[in-house]
């Protein structure tokens, strides 16, 4: 690896920047990196045509608009780095136009729907009890999965239905949780020591007793998806989402989900008002049509 690019990874861990982040940094420049080292090609020579041909490139991999957007940001910021440094005497990414992001709704789930889906562990076996387990919580509470991740078993009171969760730069807050994620959680903790072979703090953890991974969250959650047959795609939000959503449709304000959530900007939580139009503008439409 370039020493440019070691020594910029270690710059940006010094910022106050989340794990997601710099992971997410580290990974758009690596792979910008082997396009380079492919066509044989240096940081220093790089240009705006080198930029559109690896732009193509991703797009020919499939990458969704999106992703492409954020690993222009990332090369960028690179030869921001390499700027300063004084390595390049221009940036050139600052010549490409980045594409505009379409910005779709991700698809929400029903009330039935997540029925059907949390449902789907098989709770005969301590793995089904942990993955209910999971499950119900990010229902119920909204959390993003590395928040579910992080929680320690100091973090949950069953006597008062809440539980304490760390988001962004450490920021704690409280949520409170419903009856059904109560006794799951009560179920799960009379198994718990049983996979726990580590004595590990965490609250969950993966089948060797060791931190989960969100890839490896990510699988249980896409196993149960294929396994329920709904037909939307479901990704790691989708319960986060539809948490936000059904909370609106039962009347709850957008500032009390905006704290459940997290959210430091208002503007981030009122997407779910968008979302929730949608959803109930399709509603009425199927009630009231004839030909619906």
């Amino acid at each position: 690896m370039n020493n440019f690019v070691e020594q910029y990874f270690a710059e940006i861990k010094k910022k106050n920047l989340s794990l997601n982040t710099i992971d997410a940094y580290e990974r758009d420049i690596k792979k910008f990196y082997d396009f380079l080292d492919e066509n044989e090609e240096k940081f220093e020579d790089v240009d705006v045509v080198t930029i559109m041909s690896y732009v193509q490139y991703l797009q020919k991999s499939g990458r969704a608009n999106s992703s492409i957007v954020r690993n222009i940001v990332s090369i960028r910021n690179f030869f921001k780095y390499l700027e300063i440094k004084g390595i390049r005497q221009d940036n050139p990414v600052i010549q490409y136009e980045v594409p505009k992001i379409r910005r779709n709704f991700p698809d929400i789930l029903t009330i039935e729907e997540v029925e059907e889906l949390l449902a789907r562990p098989d709770v005969c076996t301590n793995k089904g009890i942990r993955d209910k387990t999971m499950l119900e919580i990010m229902y119920a509470t909204g959390m993003k999965i590395t928040e579910l991740l992080n929680l320690t078993i100091y973090d949950i009171n069953l006597k008062l239905s809440y539980i304490k969760c760390r988001g962004i730069k450490n920021k704690e807050r409280i949520i409170p949780m419903g009856s059904y994620a109560v006794k799951c959680l009560e179920t799960y903790l009379k198994i718990r020591t049983k996979l726990n072979v580590n004595n590990a703090d965490y609250l969950f953890f993966n089948l060797q007793g060791d931190k989960m991974t969100r890839q490896g969250f990510w699988k249980i959650i896409k196993h149960y998806a294929e396994d329920s047959g709904i037909k939307k795609k479901i990704n790691a939000y989708t319960l986060r989402h539809s948490f936000a959503v059904h909370l609106l449709q039962n009347g709850a304000d957008i500032k009390t989900i905006q704290e459940l959530l997290g959210h430091r900007d208002m503007a981030t939580t009122q997407i779910y008002s968008g979302m929730y139009r949608n959803t109930r503008i399709a509603e009425v439409y199927k009630k009231t049509h004839p030909r619906a």
